[in-house]
């Protein structure tokens, strides 16, 4: 099997995932709003895996909502609290993942809420003094990406928190590719995204987080499960696998970050020696510790990518929603980099427990990247 550093997509089903869902597939089906045994038992669970998720977000269980991923948890909260507001100004930065940027754009078409897109520098960071330029006194919510799923930025979030609590304005963070990374409690946003499937649960579970004193326009709507916030069956197996899941990748969060940060700084070192030209993009620093993203000029890069493939390795060119695409990518053109440039991006993202030698991987995408520009 080739070798996957395409974590920022999605990552594999942990076993002890598997093995903690198994019986609320099987023996403990039930429905959590039936009121006998096999009901109560799936209940029970639920509210276990609830507390689980509030105690590592420092939140309260009432806040916590369970979805089916990133997506709908986005959209939920972004949709959710502007509509359920009465204010209608949002911001956001331009960088952020399309489920971010459809739902302000469904907001400005439909409820003529007025967008604003705070700018960021050439890293991709967003300042507390460019967050504090953008609010206005009818701003309803700041909705920010902890990590950018593309060059790994991570954002000061606690620093554009208290600036956005000063004039009293929620901040939701997108922490889909921070959750396993980076610390998620105590940062004060009011509101958080987690996808499953990047941190070891299966597709199709995720969270959101809301503190409880702010209104929440819901989504669905039907009997009124998960606090009214939304409505629908309980996927109690997908509850207890993306707790479990998210469990596991905080112990072993910090001692993984600090291996995962010298292997990602070598191979970036050996990148940027071995291909004349390359360019890390994002912060060189303040980035995800898995995280390693290239442009490569004067090259395709989704012909680098196939070339890495035959070599079995297997990465991407950067965000898995915009495969295939053959624009450049919003989020290089907003950090300013030529299109052309932008259309040879390269991205590696690191597993936990990574244990295979990265400087064989550098050599290997030398070679792919010459092989490539020697075909012209």
């Amino acid at each position: 099997m080739s070798l996957y550093l395409d974590n920022a997509a999605t990552t594999p089903v942990r076993p002890e995932v598997v093995e903690a869902m198994a019986p609320y597939l099987t023996r403990w089906f039930g429905n959590p709003s039936s009121h006998h045994e096999v009901g109560e038992a799936a209940a029970s669970a639920l509210e276990d895996a609830r507390a689980r998720v509030a105690a590592i977000l420092g939140m309260r269980t009432g806040d916590i909502v369970f979805t089916s991923g990133g997506t709908e948890s986005n959209n939920t909260a972004i949709k959710g609290l502007v509509l359920g507001s009465g204010r209608r100004h949002l911001i956001t930065t331009a960088i952020e993942h399309e489920s971010v940027l459809a739902s302000a754009d469904y907001l400005a078409r439909l409820h003529g809420v007025d967008v604003t897109y705070a700018p960021v520098d050439e890293t991709g960071t967003l300042s507390p003094d460019a967050l504090a330029d953008a609010l206005r006194d009818d701003t309803a919510l700041v909705s920010v990406g902890y990590a950018n799923n593309e060059v790994g930025t991570v954002q000061d979030a606690a620093a554009l928190a208290a600036v956005a609590k000063a004039r009293g304005v929620p901040l939701h963070l997108d922490a889909v590719q921070a959750a396993g990374w980076l610390p998620l409690a105590g940062l004060g946003a009011d509101a958080i995204t987690i996808a499953g499937h990047k941190i070891g649960a299966p597709k199709g579970t995720g969270i959101l987080a809301v503190r409880g004193r702010l209104p929440l326009e819901p989504l669905l709507h039907g009997g009124g499960q998960e606090r009214g916030r939304r409505s629908g069956t309980p996927d109690v197996a997908g509850a207890v696998a993306i707790a479990t899941a998210l469990t596991l990748a905080e112990a072993e969060r910090e001692t993984e970050a600090a291996v995962a940060v010298r292997q990602r700084d070598a191979f970036v070192a050996g990148v940027l020696a071995g291909v004349p030209g390359a360019r890390l993009t994002g912060h060189p620093v303040h980035r995800l510790p898995a995280t390693a993203s290239f442009v490569f000029p004067g090259v395709n890069g989704e012909t680098v990518l196939l070339e890495l493939e035959r070599r079995g390795i297997v990465s991407s060119s950067g965000s898995a929603c915009a495969a295939g695409s053959d624009e450049a990518s919003h989020v290089l053109l907003a950090l300013g980099i030529d299109p052309d440039d932008a259309r040879t991006a390269v991205r590696f993202t690191f597993p936990h427990r990574m244990t295979q030698n990265l400087d064989a991987v550098a050599i290997a995408v030398a070679e792919a990247v010459t092989a490539v520009g020697s075909r012209g």
